[in-house]
């Protein structure tokens, strides 16, 4: 009998969506929502020690575009797609204290649903190393069932946190073996799309200890600046600083980034972020090789919390397994990693017959057809 159910990290869900740390996160009862809604599992907003304070007004928005001039904005227009969600948003403002009392109440609510924590601490100091366990054990003590090692947020000033670690290899396995030394449940490492080469944090994760790499968190950008007021759409009193790009925009490069570690870990656990509202996008991670996918930008636009979305996730999952019945696909497993091997190199891609070849300039949408008075240059 076909089955929604994975074990991921040898956790078990009962479905493999989840959402994933965001703003749509950061309380308990948005969480508990997510729960009552479907959701296998759910990423808690990220906990620290530091003390946070969030910038003055919005800390997050969505930018559309038309469909006659691609005009990008974060204004509404009548007709406009949504293209992408931009965030400056920081990780939790709220203490330690204020989440170890919750996880314990979410926990006792929902026994059979997954709550990670998202937990981030510095680095380059065994001070901050301890920061990072005392975070690990308050969370796992209270009933956290995995954690999520926050080597990722896009807009952290502090440069021995956030991206800051995930782009240093270094850093990204001392961090996790630190975590590693006193963690009790499977450790998950979120890193920043924002590097040289993913694959080379993603390795130092695995040496660290790493159950699972969770990719790709939100990239830096700014945001779009409006031609008739010449002011950024999203400022502070004029000014801005980078934040974070999700949504559709960024599911063509998450998907690169992980068919690269796919393929250089075909053996490691991946969760997969970045434009997924539909089975459609989700299918395509787990064809790469993911196990579970996160949500975040169609949750957020669907009552913060994405009743619907996980609807049709469930449904496409339950329609895709059917459909596929007759090759024996019972569950995600199945078909997980299908097509990681049909990523390769550019110059293994097959080249047309030298007779017909026309300098590339093919007569294709885009381009003017070519002259037949011009002869191919050899």
């Amino acid at each position: 009998m076909a089955t929604r159910e994975v074990t991921f990290t040898g956790i078990r869900f009962e479905n493999p969506f989840l959402l994933s740390s965001a703003p749509p996160t950061e309380s308990e009862n948005n969480i508990l929502r997510a729960f009552e809604a479907g959701w296998g599992g759910v990423v808690t907003k990220t906990i620290g020690l530091h003390p946070v304070v969030n910038v003055v007004g919005a800390k997050a928005k969505f930018m559309r575009t038309s469909p006659d001039d691609a005009h990008v904005s974060m204004k509404k227009r009548p007709g406009a797609a949504l293209h992408s969600s931009w965030n400056w948003e920081l990780i939790s403002d709220k203490t330690l204290e204020w989440w170890v009392p919750r996880i314990r109440r979410i926990k006792a609510e929902f026994p059979n649903r997954v709550l990670i924590a998202s937990i981030m601490a510095g680095s380059g100091s065994d001070k901050e190393l301890r920061n990072w366990q005392t975070l690990a054990q308050a969370s796992q003590d209270n009933g956290a069932d995995g954690l999520e090692l926050n080597f990722s947020c896009p807009h952290m000033d502090r440069k021995d946190m956030g991206s800051n670690i995930g782009k240093d290899e270094g850093l990204c396995s001392v961090v996790t073996e630190a975590v590693k030394e006193v963690a009790k449940v499977p450790v998950w490492t979120k890193l920043t799309p924002a590097t040289h080469d993913i694959v080379v944090e993603a390795a130092a994760c695995f040496r660290g200890g790493a159950d699972a790499i969770v990719s790709s968190n939100t990239f830096p950008s700014l945001p779009i600046i409006d031609p008739d007021t010449l002011e950024f759409e999203m400022n502070v009193d004029g000014l801005v600083s980078s934040g974070g790009l999700g949504g559709p925009a960024i599911l063509p490069m998450s998907l690169a980034n992980m068919a690269k570690m796919t393929q250089a870990f075909p053996d490691g656990a991946f969760s997969g972020i970045g434009g997924i509202s539909d089975f459609a996008q989700a299918l395509s991670y787990f064809l790469l090789g993911c196990g579970t996918v996160q949500v975040c930008t169609a949750a957020m636009l669907d009552q913060a919390v994405g009743p619907n979305v996980i609807k049709r996730l469930n449904a496409g999952l339950d329609a895709f397994l059917e459909k596929h019945a007759d090759k024996g696909w019972k569950s995600v497993e199945d078909f997980r990693g299908l097509r990681r091997d049909r990523v390769v190199l550019q110059s293994q891609i097959r080249r047309p017959d030298a007779s017909t070849y026309q300098g590339g300039y093919e007569p294709v949408e885009g381009y003017a057809a070519p002259d037949p008075g011009t002869a191919s240059v050899r």
